[in-house]
């Protein structure tokens, strides 16, 4: 039994690298000439140029609400239901349409394992020839057809049994003894606890993959006193997997079909390894070819590499979502205003805008870090650029370079609702 899905996981980081950015000028082409979002997005970009992580970070951000709006504003025209997003067209080439919250519509394609799932249930132990109790959703939304689709792919059988009617998902187990359960951590404790309260058994339930909602360590640590081994993945229905954790538990390990960065919220700028930022990723799919597509997720990269042997970047997994916008007096406050204050200062590395007060009696104070002299006059020239940007006055105050948590967050509500 080899311990890796195939030999890209465990090859030369500078060999992936290069396989990476080789393929960006012919995605970047073929997005142009397949997609008319992506032609109207980057129609300014020369595809043989994006040959670098620099030339990549020059390229516009497109972020999830952007998707939707530019979907929202075909159909309404009468027009693409995917906005000009997709490279297919209705057909054999795209056997199925799901839905996410918008709602925003996602082509599945027709490639084996269009989702890239299987490296990921592979990671968290199974293996060709098992059955797979499959408790995702396959109504409306992507994630039971993405796990199936992977699990075919790795070679296993799947129970479609999709979510709800629980007593029915413990008599199915006890009877079809599933190698283990894919789908989110809760249901599989609900159904765990039922199986106790009726006093069924279901001793083939060794391993989980679990998506979809937060997997902390106190709930592992339940599974694990119950004989389950229980591991994250992090996919979205637009992207796929993106992410999967390996028996080092140390991270999440990317996939190798993604090209991801960690920008600062609000831009599509790239931060320090190790600072938590906005996760972007660009897909090496050209049937929807996404690039720099904000997931609006935080997270942060690992230094190294898995102790399990894999050679890919790690990152943090899930911290918290970017879109940070709040109303401060009435008006709204966005994080690429920050963005935009911090930029016309050289002086300041980083900045995080803290709200505090009450509602209606609300106090808006920016800290930046920079290690200049002169306060006085940079924080007069700092407000001064806040009234600028935001139409609202803000007091500053400058502290020491690392100074700041580095928790990704740009604007910190810290208001009294009482």
């Amino acid at each position: 039994m080899t311990d890796y899905f195939d030999a890209l996981e465990t090859r030369d980081p500078a060999t992936r690298e290069a396989a990476l950015l080789a393929a960006l000028p012919g995605l970047v082409a073929h997005a142009k000439n397949a997609s008319t979002a992506l032609a109207a997005i980057l129609k300014d970009v020369d595809p043989a140029a994006v040959t670098s992580r620099q030339a990549l970070a020059a390229l516009p951000v497109t972020r999830k609400h952007e998707l939707l709006e530019r979907q929202q504003a075909s159909r309404r025209a009468g027009g693409d239901v995917f906005g000009g997003f997709s490279a297919l067209a209705y057909g054999a080439r795209m056997p199925r349409i799901f839905s996410s919250p918008g709602p925003i519509y996602e082509p599945e394609g027709g490639a084996p394992d269009y989702w890239r799932m299987a490296r990921a249930i592979f990671a968290a132990g199974f293996r060709p020839g098992e059955l797979i109790h499959n408790c995702f959703s396959y109504h409306f939304v992507p994630a039971g057809s993405m796990m199936e689709t992977g699990a075919h792919a790795l070679g296993c059988t799947v129970f479609a049994g999709g979510t709800g009617q629980t007593e029915q998902q413990v008599q199915t187990m006890a009877e079809l003894q599933p190698a283990g359960y894919i789908g989110t951590p809760s249901f599989l404790k609900i159904i765990v606890d039922k199986a106790a309260e009726m006093g069924v058994a279901l001793p083939s339930v060794k391993k989980a993959m679990f998506g979809g909602e937060a997997f902390p360590p106190s709930l592992r640590d339940w599974f694990t006193e119950r004989g389950i081994a229980g591991y994250q993945c992090y996919a979205t229905a637009d992207l796929g997997s993106i992410a999967y954790e390996t028996a080092a538990r140390e991270g999440l390990v990317l996939d190798e079909g993604v090209l991801l960065e960690i920008v600062r919220p609000g831009t599509g700028d790239p931060v320090a390894p190790g600072e938590v930022g906005e996760v972007v990723v660009t897909t090496l799919n050209p049937a929807y070819p996404l690039i720099r597509f904000g997931t609006g997720d935080l997270s942060a990269v690992l230094p190294g590499p898995c102790p399990s042997g894999r050679s890919n970047t790690r990152i943090k997994g899930w911290l918290g979502r970017a879109d940070q916008t709040t109303k401060i007096r009435g008006m709204f406050v966005h994080p690429g205003q920050v963005a935009d204050i911090v930029r016309r200062f050289p002086e300041v590395a980083r900045a995080r805008l803290v709200v505090s007060g009450e509602m209606a009696n609300d106090v808006m104070t920016l800290k930046v870090e920079t290690a200049c002299g002169g306060p006085d006059d940079l924080a007069a020239k700092i407000g001064e650029a806040i009234r600028d940007v935001t139409k609202l006055r803000g007091q500053v105050e400058l502290v020491l370079p690392g100074s700041l948590p580095n928790d990704g967050q740009v604007i910190e509500d810290a208001r009294s609702y009482k």
